[in-house]
C-alpha cells in the first residue's frame, strides 16, 4: 500500500511548525530573488527528493549515465555524504569512500568512463566541471541529491517520491521525514514515483495520479525495482538469484536509509532473512566487523550474505571480515524500470534536452530534430561531437 512505510510524531508537530516556517522563508527569499539561483548554458539534471531518507536516488542518476554514454560526455556531482575529505574532488581509479563518499565511489566503480565529482558547494564543482580539461570533455552534468540547493538552477528538475512514503501523507521534520512543505513540489519539471510494485494495477495508477496533484508542466512517471545477479564482493563463488531458495538462510546486511523493500523483495525468495541493519552511510569500524562475523558463523547452512552496491563501496575497505565471510558475501545490483510503457517517453526528453543545450555547435544547429534511433550519414568532424544514434 501506498505510504505504508511512513510514521508521524505528533508529539513533534509543534517543532515542525517552526521548522517549516524557516524553510518557508527561505523559500521565499528565492522565489522573490533576494537569494539568487543561477542558471548555466551547460545542460544539468538534477535528481533529488524532499525527503530524509532512500527513494532511490542512486539508480535513477545511473539510468541516467546509460541513457546518455556514448552519446554525450557526462559528469556527476554529488556532495559526497560522510566523505572525509575537504572542497572538490574528483573520483580516480584509487578513490575510497572515504575520498569521495559511497554512492559516488559506487558510480565511479560502475561508470569509470563517467566524470565523478563531489563538491558540497554545487556551483564551485558546476564551475571546475565546465572549465578547462574537465569542461571540454563534459556535455552534461547530473546533480545528484540537489532538490533543495536553489542557489543552482537546472534544466530539468527530477522530484523522486518513494512510492512507500508518499510526500501527500508525510510530514515536516522532525515530526515525519519532509525537509520542505507539499508545496516544494512544484518546482520539478519531473516527478518520478520511485519502488512501485509490479503488480500494481491501472485503477492504482490513476488514484496516485489524482492524489499527486500535479501541475499540466510537470510529467509523472513510475518506477519499480529490478536485481540483477549477485556479485561477489570478494573470493565468493557465483550463484544465480534462482539459487536463493527457501532453504537459503541470508543475512541481509545493510547500511542505507530504507531496507525495508529489499528484505520485503527477497523475504519472496527466502522466507529465512536475519537482518543486520546499520545507519545510512555507516562507516564499518571494528566492532561492527565483529558483530558481521559473529552474526554470520551463528546462522545455519547453507547461508549466504547480500548487501547493496552502496555498502559494498565502504565493504571493500573494511579490515578483519572473517575468511567465513569474505567466502560468501555478494552485492545485489539493482536497477530501475520505468511502468506503463514511459520509458522511450523518458528517455526522448532527456536526450532531446540535452542535444538542444549541448554547447556542440553541430548539435545546437540540428535544433533537436534527431531521435535517438535514427541514423545519420557519418561525416568527419572538425571537433567532438555528441552521438544520438
Amino acid at each position: 500500500m501506498e505510504g505504508d512505510f511512513i510514521k508521524i510524531s505528533k508529539a513533534l508537530l509543534p517543532l515542525s511548525w517552526i521548522y517549516g516556517l524557516g524553510v518557508k522563508t527561505r523559500n521565499l527569499m528565492f522565489d522573490i530573488g533576494v537569494l539568487k539561483s543561477h542558471a548555466y548554458k551547460e545542460p544539468i539534471i538534477s535528481v533529488g527528493n524532499i525527503t530524509v531518507g532512500g527513494t532511490g536516488k542512486t539508480p535513477h542518476v545511473e539510468y541516467l549515465i546509460e541513457l546518455l554514454k556514448g552519446k554525450a560526455g557526462v559528469a556527476v556531482l554529488s556532495r559526497g555524504y560522510k566523505r572525509k575529505s575537504k572542497g572538490f574532488q574528483l573520483a580516480t581509479d584509487s578513490s575510497t569512500a572515504q575520498d569521495i563518499g559511497d554512492e559516488p565511489l559506487q558510480m565511479k566503480r560502475k561508470y569509470p568512463e563517467a566524470t565523478i565529482a563531489v563538491d558540497k558547494d554545487r556551483r564551485n564543482g558546476i564551475e571546475r566541471l565546465t572549465e578547462g580539461e574537465l569542461g571540454e570533455k563534459t556535455d552534461v552534468i547530473l546533480l545528484d541529491d540537489a532538490f533543495q540547493h536553489r542557489y543552482v538552477k537546472p534544466g530539468i528538475n527530477i522530484l523522486l517520491v518513494d512510492y512507500h512514503r508518499l510526500i501527500i501523507y508525510d510530514r515536516l521534520l522532525p515530526a515525519g521525514r519532509l525537509r520542505e512543505p507539499l508545496s516544494g513540489k512544484n518546482r520539478a519539471d519531473v516527478v518520478i514515483v520511485t519502488k512501485c510494485p509490479k503488480e500494481l494495477k491501472p485503477m492504482e495508477f490513476r488514484v496516485l495520479t489524482k492524489a499527486m496533484d500535479l501541475y499540466p508542466y510537470q510529467r509523472l512517471y513510475f518506477t519499480t525495482l529490478d536485481y540483477s545477479e549477485p556479485r561477489p564482493i570478494f573470493d565468493a563463488p557465483k550463484i544465480t538469484l534462482e539459487q536463493l531458495t527457501k532453504e537459503t538462510n541470508i543475512m541481509l546486511l545493510t547500511g542505507i536509509a530504507s531496507p525495508r523493500q529489499m528484505m520485503e523483495d527477497l523475504q519472496q525468495r527466502c522466507p529465512s532473512i536475519t537482518p543486520l541493519t546499520f545507519a545510512d552511510h555507516h562507516n564499518f569500524r571494528r566492532r561492527d566487523i565483529d558483530r558481521i562475523n559473529s552474526t554470520f558463523a551463528a546462522l545455519p547452512s547453507p547461508r549466504v550474505i547480500i548487501t547493496t552496491e552502496k555498502d559494498e563501496a565502504r565493504l571493500i575497505t573494511a579490515e578483519g571480515l572473517s575468511d567465513e565471510v569474505r567466502h560468501s558475501i555478494y552485492a545485489l545490483p539493482v536497477a530501475i524500470r520505468f511502468m506503463l510503457d514511459q520509458q522511450e517517453q523518458f528517455d526522448q526528453s532527456i536526450l532531446s534536452y540535452v542535444q538542444k543545450n549541448s554547447k556542440n555547435s553541430i548539435l545546437s544547429k540540428s535544433k533537436g530534430d534527431i531521435k535517438p534511433q535514427e541514423k545519420r550519414e557519418e561525416k568527419p568532424p572538425t571537433t567532438r561531437t555528441i552521438s544520438f544514434k
